[in-house]
């Protein structure tokens, strides 16, 4: 199976108790890291639209109109980050595709970015990261809450941060 992503060796992919499965350290990752980098296809927004349901949360939005994500459910598991969402999370994106470390992470950590910094998508859902400061409910639109915006600054996908700055 080919990966399309990059996941550091310092990473594992197992059972995640926020959802399904997750990135888990299993070595000490120091701040400013890359942990990961999105890779796959680009895609516009029709054709994702017409993929998604097929196979499932997989892309990553890169601009207002194209998406990266596998064309195919066997090229998932390797186009897959497996970052699930965190209202305090310790891996951010620097650009549109790289993810780094934000902090130190200790070894058994889930990395976890929260999806306002890379999201514009018309969505809701329940979060269930556990966090201190856990919205309760994410939308694919957070990004342009002030709190937010104050709070991950410097830690936008380029064309989000683009939107902020107007």
């Amino acid at each position: 199976m080919m990966n399309l992503s990059y996941r550091s060796e310092k990473t594992e992919v197992k059972a995640s108790p926020i959802h399904g499965m997750g990135l888990f350290s299993n070595q000490r990752i120091e701040k400013g890291e890359i942990v990961a980098i999105k890779g796959g296809y680009i895609l516009d927004k029709q054709k994702w639209s017409t993929l998604e349901p097929h196979l499932g949360a997989a892309e990553i939005q890169i601009s207002e109109e194209f998406f990266i994500a596998p064309i195919r459910q066997e090229q998932k598991h390797g186009c897959m980050l497996y970052t699930n969402h965190c209202c305090d999370p310790n891996i951010a994106v620097q650009g549109q595709v790289v993810f780094v470390a934000m902090r130190t992470i200790l070894p058994g950590e889930e990395l976890t970015h929260d999806w306002a910094t890379t999201d514009d998508l018309d969505y809701e859902m329940e979060c269930k990261c556990g966090s201190r400061t856990c919205r309760g409910i994410i939308t694919g639109k957070d990004w342009m809450k002030k709190e937010l915006q104050e709070k991950y600054k410097g830690w936008f996908s380029w064309y989000i941060q683009q939107k902020i700055e107007g």
